[in-house]
């Protein structure tokens, strides 16, 4: 309670919640009410009433995938701690989705340890972000940390070449946050997605974090680096889905349109031809009043 009362204090967090809850249907905001005083926690997901409710949605969706799938643990990553708040939130969240699942969740995170590298050029957003941006105090997070997640040090290309040969298809990977700012960074961190289709739930839920900053585009930035993926890899397709933001109760929030569905295409599981279950039959109620109406006839 008081980290929520603290998150409060802060005048991002209040730009939030006049432009993106109260522009809300009013009964939606009432009934959201009740259910952070009496719901569920799966309750809450739905409802966005935990902090980072793209880290809520991602992970429970992930756990109930594997679930469905046979899997009793997943993988998440972010890529870009900083100063660990998301990676801390990602901590909790787990505790309560495993909770609620069963589903055990390993958590890494990817992160230089000192800062934002150099940009490139134009394409990395210098008008944005600088070397040296986003520091870690590594010590102090480490002990917060540990036994309940892993930072990887280092150079984003050479740390995920190395950790693709390690992930366990027991595990597989169900959510990634993506939050490295620059093109550069980001084109390196989508090198994870080329790895063995089993490494991976046959969706996997992949959030964006920069993109609804005004200068980000098709031409640069994180979203440059996704086209450029999608080009490259016809088997392989990180897209967003445009019924998602129907599927949720609250439509406003930014990150409804942040959270993207990587496809992977070449999962055995999407080629499986034979299901074992039963035929799909759909119902026809035209069918059922016109042999009421013979009755009457």
């Amino acid at each position: 309670m008081s980290f929520l009362l603290k998150r409060l204090s802060q005048k991002n967090s209040w730009n939030k919640v006049f432009k993106q809850r109260l522009t809300e249907p009013f009964h939606l905001n009432v009934i959201a009410l009740f259910v952070f005083i009496f719901g569920s926690f799966r309750k809450k997901v739905a409802y966005d009433l935990v902090i980072r409710p793209q880290h809520a949605f991602g992970l429970l969706n992930a756990a109930d995938q594997a679930k469905l799938r046979g899997f009793n643990e997943i993988t998440i990553i972010e890529f870009g701690v900083a100063n660990g708040a998301g990676l801390m939130n990602l901590i909790a969240i787990a505790n309560k989705v495993t909770k609620e699942t069963g589903v055990k969740i390993h958590i890494y995170g990817f992160d230089t340890g000192e800062g934002m590298p150099e940009p490139i050029d134009y394409r990395d957003h210098p008008e944005y972000y600088n070397t040296g941006d986003f520091p870690m105090n590594k010590d102090l997070l480490e002990e917060k940390i540990k036994g309940k997640a892993t930072i990887i040090y280092g150079p984003i290309k050479e740390k995920v070449s190395h950790f693709i040969t390690n992930i366990s298809k027991n595990a597989p990977i169900g959510f990634v946050s993506i939050d490295v700012d620059y093109y550069s960074s980001t084109k390196e961190v989508l090198e994870l997605l080329k790895a063995e289709a089993t490494c991976f739930l046959p969706l996997t839920y992949v959030y964006l974090d920069d993109i609804f900053m005004s200068h980000h585009n098709e031409k640069c930035g994180e979203m440059l680096a996704v086209s450029e993926f999608n080009e490259e890899q016809p088997r392989r397709q990180l897209s967003y889905h445009r019924f998602f933001e129907n599927q949720r109760i609250f439509k406003n929030a930014n990150w409804v349109k942040q959270l993207y569905y990587f496809h992977v295409l070449d999962h055995p599981y999407r080629s499986d031809l034979k299901r074992d279950r039963k035929a799909y039959v759909l119902d026809n109620p035209y069918l059922k009043f016109e042999g009421n109406k013979k009755q009457f006839d």
